[in-house]
């Protein structure tokens, strides 16, 4: 009788909900969990693990040092879209393929940036600030130049499921939309712009793109210096992308009237960190994409994915170019 597939989860979801999912492969498969969630426990769980469904806070990272303990690992699904806490090269070049859950959060992402514009636009963190220290900012809230967001220049750079989903929105709001990515796509229906032209000309630039070496620190304090004055910044990508100490100088200076960021440099973000004291700065704890919606699609695309394997069919959504049908090692 063949063993069954020893599914490692990795992420901080009950464990009866998490069996329950994979209840359906009956004996093909056992669903195990780290001892500790801790590195000690992470390497300890991979060598027994046939398929890993990884960690999207990334706690329990997936690097170089993890890949040589999975030496049995024949798959690993991302519960998320970035893969910035795996060793994508390492798991290639071990030939194991990798599959994330691509745009299962577009629309929910989409709308947190679009929501976050508007409560930038118009004060509205702040007002709420206002009031409910006991003051009544009437005359202060008109003299913030509040804006109303049809009449703004949106820029998106990175033009995957949720930048493209952002810019559908924004434009049916009746912005000028734009948007940059390393690929020019034929199928858009706002204007390629190309990176410095883009923040050059927007009034509020949105962030949407994966966290890769390349990326990391694109919008950095040379970017961002060719906002325009007063502009607004949407963060829905990665912290590192505009590093945190750099949108701070942009704020102070006035370059930035304000931003709207749901990830950062290091999350938790730390208590006393200047961002969660700035008046002007909507914070958010990496949750724009958490809707009941995406989380129904997050939790159907991992279980399809992870059955799929196990039963010899294709896998979808893989990032790393290895063959789609899952092989045992």
């Amino acid at each position: 009788m063949t063993a069954p597939w020893r599914i490692l989860s990795l992420p901080r979801i009950g464990e009866e909900i998490v069996r329950g999912l994979f209840a359906p492969l009956g004996d093909a498969a056992e669903v195990t969990f780290p001892r500790t969630r801790d590195r000690a426990g992470l390497l300890a769980a991979l060598p027994g693990a046939d398929i890993v469904i990884g960690d999207f806070t990334g706690r329990l990272a997936l690097d170089a040092e993890a890949v040589a303990e999975a030496r049995r690992v024949s798959f690993v699904q991302m519960p998320a879209v970035g893969t910035d806490s795996i060793d994508v090269a390492a798991l290639t070049e071990a030939n194991v393929p990798v599959a994330n859950a691509a745009g299962f959060n577009a629309r929910g992402v989409a709308e947190w940036a679009v929501g976050a514009a508007f409560a930038l636009c118009r004060n509205l963190v702040w007002g709420d600030r206002a009031v409910r220290a006991g003051g009544w900012p009437q005359m202060e809230m008109a003299g913030r130049h509040p804006r109303e967001i049809h009449s703004q220049r949106v820029g998106i750079v990175g033009f995957g499921a949720i930048g493209a989903e952002a810019a559908r929105l924004f434009a049916a709001l009746g912005c000028t939309v734009s948007y940059w990515s390393r690929r020019k796509r034929s199928d858009a229906a706002v204007t390629y712009r190309e990176l410095d032209d883009l923040v050059s000309t927007s009034d509020i630039l949105v962030l949407a793109l994966p966290l890769t070496d390349e990326t990391r620190g694109l919008i950095g304090p040379e970017r961002l210096a060719l906002l325009p004055d007063k502009a607004l910044l949407v963060n829905v990508a990665r912290g590192g992308i505009a590093p945190d100490d750099a949108v701070i100088a942009a704020l102070d200076s006035g370059r930035l009237a304000g931003a709207a960021l749901d990830v950062f440099d290091e999350e938790p973000l730390p208590d006393g960190h200047p961002l969660r004291s700035h008046e002007d700065v909507l914070l958010s704890p990496h949750a724009a994409g958490a809707s009941v919606q995406s989380q129904f699609n997050l939790v159907a695309m991992v279980q399809e994915n992870v059955i799929a394997a196990v039963q010899g069919r294709d896998v979808q959504n893989i990032v790393n170019g290895v063959n789609p049908q899952v092989t045992r090692r």
